[in-house]
């Protein structure tokens, strides 16, 4: 069976749905990365793929993805009681409704205050501006706060963020980009670290070890061994909850393409009523590709309805065929925000951010985040008068992650 990793990087996103699809109904065989492969879909299979008596992350994260995207030691390569004992960490800073709301919050500052600056440019990039109101808008809130920074290191930071996501899944300069970006970043942070650190024990400030701060909650924690993390690894960890929320700037120039392609849908997005913004985040979450798949290793030879599994092999969780699986979503090439209205999609239905319980599993705990900013930013973008001048607005899905070519771009934002 030849290496379908050339393939991949040809074909992107349509990839493993393509090879779904040529395959007899069962598990999808082939080879990715030298090794041989298993890709499954479906919510039954996502419940599968979190157990960790089936499959386990620890080995099955590429060093070029742990260099740009997650960053070496991060809660995403960790198994078992350590990988539960660093999630409870994320867990209590993300999933808070609290917090969720206050992160919301400075968001939606940040996006009145980027208002009056579009107001008085020609022309803005979309993509570009809500990466930079984001990335202020979650420092704050983390603490890290920009206010004393200036106003180019604060824009190096929203590019490095952007560059460390798109820049995970690809050969060439973007990959190099992401590399010099994260280093970057988590040499900055680390030293916030050690500086909080060293404040602490000199003022004997408790506040280091009570605050809900992400910055200095990570400091204060303490992984499974007791110990606490080292100044990198905690960098890495702070990036863990930066770095997704400004990725969010992604899902927005979604919306806002959602929004030119569909302009029926602007009235009811700008009216808001009965919760249509978050089910129109659940769709554009749902219809547009961020993460092909993930992947995890089987620690030993199990099946899968019977077919056999390898010790060793690579599971494949086909999250963007999921998302457009027929079986699950009627007309699922369809962006529809009426699917999710008066209703939240099932935990294992819908998994553009994976599936399984954010507690105890890989799920991501931003998942909450993503959703109700993007709940709050989608509406007021709809509520926006602007021209769109003639751009490359195609999505193609050989680039991943992918986006609109232009990113797109509004005029005379009124």
């Amino acid at each position: 069976m030849f290496d379908e990793s050339p393939a991949l990087l040809r074909h992107g996103y349509a990839w493993l749905p393509d090879l779904t699809r040529r395959q007899a109904p069962g598990p999808v065989r082939t080879r990715l990365l030298g090794r041989p492969a298993v890709a499954l879909r479906g919510p039954e299979a996502v419940r599968f793929f979190y157990d960790e008596d089936h499959v386990r992350r620890r080995t099955a994260l590429p060093e070029p993805v742990l260099s740009t995207l997650f960053g070496k030691g991060a809660v995403h390569t960790l198994d078992g009681p350590e990988h539960r004992t660093r999630k409870e960490l994320f867990v209590g800073l993300l999933k808070d409704r609290a917090a969720v709301k206050d992160l919301t919050e400075h968001v939606t500052v940040e996006w009145e205050r980027a208002l009056g600056e579009w107001r008085a440019r020609f022309r803005v990039n979309l993509f570009d501006e809500a990466g930079l109101l984001l990335t202020r808008a979650v420092c704050t809130w983390a603490g890290a706060p920009l206010a004393d920074q200036p106003e180019r290191d604060v824009r190096e930071l929203a590019r490095d963020l952007a560059a460390m996501v798109d820049g995970f899944a690809t050969p060439g300069l973007r990959h190099w980009r992401a590399r010099r970006a994260r280093g970057r970043q988590e040499e900055r942070l680390a030293t916030l670290v050690d500086e909080l650190r060293r404040r602490a024990l000199a003022e004997q400030d408790p506040a280091v070890t009570s605050s809900h701060e992400v910055v200095r909650a990570v400091a204060a924690h303490r992984d499974a061994d007791g110990a606490p993390l080292d100044a990198r690894t905690a960098a890495v960890e702070i990036l863990n909850v930066i770095r997704p929320t400004a990725a969010i700037a992604w899902y927005t120039a979604f919306g806002a393409h959602a929004l030119h392609r569909h302009p029926e849908l602007r009235e009811p997005l700008a009216r808001d009523r009965d919760g249509y913004g978050r089910a129109f985040a659940h769709e554009v979450r749902r219809f547009y590709p961020f993460a092909p798949f993930v992947a995890g290793v089987a620690p030993s030879r199990v099946e899968w309805h019977g077919e056999p599994v390898p010790e060793g092999a690579l599971v494949l969780l086909d999250l963007y065929g999921q998302n457009h699986d027929p079986q699950l979503w009627e007309s699922p090439y369809t962006f529809d925000p009426e699917r999710f209205t008066g209703r939240e999609p099932a935990r294992d239905e819908l998994v553009p951010q994976g599936g399984g319980e954010a507690a105890t599993g890989h799920r991501c705990p931003g998942e909450d985040i993503t959703v109700a900013v993007l709940a709050a930013l989608l509406p007021r973008l709809a509520r926006l008068d602007y021209d769109v001048p003639a751009q490359d607005l195609r999505i193609p899905l050989r680039r991943m992650p992918t986006r609109p070519r232009s990113g797109f771009v509004m005029a005379h934002v009124r």
